[in-house]
Order: structure tokens, then C-alpha cells, then sequence
């Protein structure tokens, strides 16, 4: 039987990756990491966890249910404070829906679509 000790991590595919750094590390404020490949990408580290940011100047996102974007393919992080998370997504104009399942949580995407989730963990 095969044995998963542990989530390396996820590789997100972005159209513009100067866009993709920006928000993933300025508006969500993830720490930039050295990389040694050679295709264009970068690379953020949250814990043990990595972020693998891969450009395809082709990429295409697009929503499988536009109305709840919890209900689509996403990541989700743990934050503090949701409220002041929500402010951040809001004052860097990134779009905000909360989540309809009554959780304190909400839901952003980034500048290609990939959605995003972020939850208030008591």
C-alpha cells in the first residue's frame, strides 16, 4: 500500500506571471522563494507548502460555476483575521464573494482566475 506523509506542493498555471507575483505576493503577502528551473515561473513558500507559479503565455481559466466559486477548483489558506483579509482583497480591487456555506470564509481569484479561499480558523 502506498503511504502520503506529506503535500509538497501546487503548481498553478498563470498567464502573466508579473500580474501573479503581485498578487500572490504582495496583496496575499506569500514569501518569494529561489527556484532553479529554467521555464519561467516562481516559486512561494507557506510553511512546508509551496506555491509553484508556472507560465503559459496560452492559459486559459475559465469558471465551471461563475456564481460559486467555492463550488470550482481552488486553494485554500487559513488566515487570522477575515475580516481584515477581506480589506486587503478590497483595497488591491481583487474580487470578493463570500462563501454561502454560513463558514467565515470568502473567496478571491487571482488575476488568471485560479480562485483562491481564504477561512477564518477558530
Amino acid at each position: 500500500m502506498m503511504e502520503i506523509n506529506a503535500c509538497l506542493h501546487t503548481a498553478i498555471l498563470v498567464s502573466d506571471l508579473a500580474a501573479a507575483e503581485q498578487f500572490y505576493g504582495q496583496v496575499l503577502g506569500l514569501t518569494k522563494v529561489d527556484r532553479v528551473l529554467k521555464f519561467p515561473g516562481a516559486w512561494y513558500q507557506l510553511g512546508d507548502y509551496q506555491i509553484h507559479l508556472i507560465l503559459n503565455t496560452n492559459y486559459q481559466n475559465l469558471l465551471n460555476l461563475p456564481q460559486k466559486w467555492g463550488r470550482d477548483r481552488h486553494l485554500a489558506f487559513a488566515v487570522q483575521d477575515l475580516a481584515a483579509a477581506k480589506q486587503t482583497l478590497i483595497d488591491h480591487n481583487c474580487p470578493v464573494q463570500i462563501s454561502a456555506s454560513g463558514r467565515s470564509a470568502l473567496f478571491t481569484h487571482d488575476p488568471d482566475g485560479n480562485v483562491i479561499e481564504l477561512a477564518q480558523i477558530s
